[in-house]
């Protein structure tokens, strides 16, 4: 298969002879190389070919026999890695880490090995294959794959739901420096965190703010690593953990709740059922804040744009949800019993924004 475009062969395209591909249309066939970056990317941390670079120089005979993989194969892997910058080649059969590569591994702080494994695996690609006949069905395309939903499937397969807990951790940890720098969590007594996993956020919140309370709520299974990571940032005893289902009923009494990239799981009903459980619990003068990305009111181009268009699609691909225009956040909450008073510019890194709403 040839997906070069005419810039890459000076013999292609001279007078007489018909382009392979027309000069125009080369920037179509990027996404289909970075599809195949991505499937490298997984491959390379699904193999920890990071992990055993870590230790020193290897030989591609050491990496293979360290992975289990076949030697001249998993050297045209380490070349396309070399190529991407994760890894850089000394001498001709000796290879190292790089710093850009040092996130794959799975033993540094900033690693982005769940992710990578969670984005890349066979669960999510296997949906995106039902693409197409998600778009005639509307169905999503994880329930087509899978013949259950992403809940259902991750309730009944911890391996792959450890994985994914573990790349929601990984996400939140380097979202959390622009949320906090955009949502003043001081005027809060008592922090409610919907939703909110192994307790990345809440963990950060508490530590950065010694006079508040907090309270960590979501569905067993996603509770896994909490008491880890609050006592490893010392909050444990500031924070309660509390188990349920968030469209039953949610801890009562909180002056803020969080809901960091929820709503975009689900359609617009469910959102407005976990809503009014909130606001069923909220404390009068309490405040919602949901932290999301914002699709602009008009599709327009652009990376940013496009990002978080892809990120739409991707909802309806595993979740069936989706990404929403301010105007829609609006409309969802004054539904539910909430006004939306305030909504932050988009920031860092991944361009979320702070909804801010209040209980009429």
């Amino acid at each position: 298969m040839n997906l070069r475009s005419t810039a890459d062969d000076p013999e292609e395209g001279r007078q007489g002879q018909a382009p392979a591909t027309a000069p125009g249309a080369s920037h179509l066939l990027a996404p289909l190389l970075q599809m195949m970056a991505a499937k490298a990317t997984y491959a390379a941390a699904e193999l920890g070919i990071a992990d055993r670079l870590a230790e020193g120089v290897q030989t591609t005979d050491g990496l293979a026999a360290a992975t289990g993989t076949h030697a001249p194969s998993l050297r045209r892997l380490l070349h396309v890695l070399v190529g991407l910058g994760l890894v850089a080649r000394q001498a001709p059969d000796r290879f190292e880490l790089t710093e850009a590569g040092r996130p794959l591994r799975d033993d540094v702080p900033d690693s982005v090995r769940g992710v990578v494994l969670m984005g890349g695996g066979p669960q999510t690609w296997r949906s995106w294959e039902q693409l197409v006949p998600s778009l005639r069905t509307g169905t999503p395309a994880w329930d087509l794959a899978h013949g259950m939903s992403w809940i259902e499937y991750y309730t009944g397969n911890p391996g792959p739901a450890a994985v994914f807990h573990r790349s929601q951790a990984e996400h939140t940890r380097d979202a959390i420096p622009g949320i906090v720098a955009a949502a003043d969590f001081s005027r809060f007594p008592t922090v409610v965190d919907v939703g909110g996993g192994d307790g990345t956020l809440i963990a950060r919140i508490l530590r950065d703010h010694p006079g508040l309370d907090g309270v960590l709520f979501d569905a067993p299974g996603a509770l896994a690593g909490a008491e880890r990571t609050l006592s490893g940032a010392g909050v444990q005893r500031r924070c309660r953990v509390v188990d349920g289902d968030f469209f039953e009923k949610v801890p009562a009494d909180g002056d803020a709740y969080i809901l960091k990239e929820i709503l975009h799981d689900w359609d617009d009903q469910r959102s407005v059922d976990i809503l009014r459980t909130i606001r069923s619990a909220i404390r009068p003068g309490g405040r919602l804040l949901v932290i999301e990305r914002r699709l602009p009111d008009t599709a327009v181009a652009g990376r940013g744009e496009t990002h978080a268009y892809l990120r739409d699609l991707l909802m309806l691909v595993v979740t069936g949800g989706r990404e929403r225009t301010e105007s829609e956040f609006a409309d969802l909450f004054a539904e539910a019993g909430f006004r939306l008073e305030h909504a932050t510019e988009p920031f860092a890194p991944f361009g979320y924004s702070v909804l801010e709403g209040a209980p009429v």
